[in-house]
């Protein structure tokens, strides 16, 4: 563990939790915004435009010398449904596209109160139907995510899967949120070593969110979904996260439904580490191994 590491977790235990815990959804997100553009950057050459795909506003990405294929990284952005933009991920995104020389995709999709439930799975299936009726094939997609948007990202796959409907070529997701119960025993067990998530806000998070509407729908609660068929899955988490079980158990899950599945899990890192990328080097590490998995897809 390196010493930027132990210093990133004292940080965020002292000042980042503590401020998630007790701070509005406004000022959370307005210091989300402020940070990621002071402390998270993107390689020299990288271009960034908006689109709409599918009605729903996207932060297009292309790093410079990207490969000339029509393979894209479609990527969907974490905050706990509630926070979180394609702006506070680009720089990450824009990493990972500059190691596999692919263009990306991050749709702004909408987020609760303002837009409960259905309104996030909607839109990042709607920027889906959209790729796909421009001529990009599925298996030409590489479809990620972290946290809500790992949620996301394979509550998609479950509902392709229940459809009998074609598949992207690969999913991944960073820490990802599997279950709107919050079930797993890490979620206890980890509530005082998680450096970043405080478990008690957590239930709040997902009624503001669902508004009522079942927590085990497969679309926002992808441990309750099937995925025979699914494409070959990679996970990663650390081992102090409230969310560890999340990805242990749909790694479990995917593997009972036959699908090839790695699951890496860290020592004592904060939740989607990657996002630190700027400045840690286990997240650089991530963001290279995660990079060589896409290429060998």
């Amino acid at each position: 563990m390196s010493r930027v590491a132990r210093f990133l977790n004292l940080w965020l235990c002292r000042f980042e939790k503590p401020r998630i815990c007790k701070g509005q959804l406004k000022s959370l997100r307005r210091s989300l915004e402020v940070q990621s553009r002071l402390f998270f950057h993107a390689p020299r050459g990288t271009r960034k435009r908006w689109a709409a795909h599918g009605g729903v506003e996207c932060l297009e990405i292309a790093p410079r010398g990207s490969l000339h294929s029509s393979a894209v990284l479609l990527y969907i952005h974490g905050g706990g449904f509630l926070f979180g933009s394609p702006d506070t991920h680009s720089a990450m995104v824009a990493q990972l596209a500059h190691r596999t020389g692919l263009r990306a995709i991050i749709p702004k999709y909408r987020r609760a109160p303002e837009a409960a439930f259905p309104a996030a799975p909607q839109d990042v299936r709607a920027v889906w139907d959209a790729l796909i009726a421009n001529g990009i094939a599925p298996a030409d997609i590489i479809l990620g995510g972290d946290s809500a948007g790992g949620a996301l990202a394979f509550g998609l796959v479950a509902s392709l899967c229940a459809e009998g409907a074609a598949q992207p070529r690969a999913v991944f997701a960073f820490s990802p949120l599997t279950d709107l119960t919050f079930s797993g025993d890490s979620f206890k067990s980890n509530a005082e070593r998680d450096v970043l998530l405080p478990a008690p806000r957590a239930a709040e998070m997902a009624e503001v969110f669902l508004q009522g509407h079942v927590a085990t729908d497969h679309s926002v609660s992808p441990l309750f979904g099937q995925f025979k068929g699914a494409p070959p899955a990679w996970l990663t988490v650390g081992d102090t996260e409230i969310l560890l079980d999340d990805s242990r158990r749909l790694a479990r899950r995917l593997g009972d439904d036959g699908v090839a599945v790695e699951l890496i899990e860290q020592h004592d890192l904060p939740h989607v580490w990657p996002l630190f990328h700027n400045i840690l080097p286990e997240g650089r590490q991530t963001l290279d191994a995660l990079a060589a998995w896409v290429r060998q897809q």
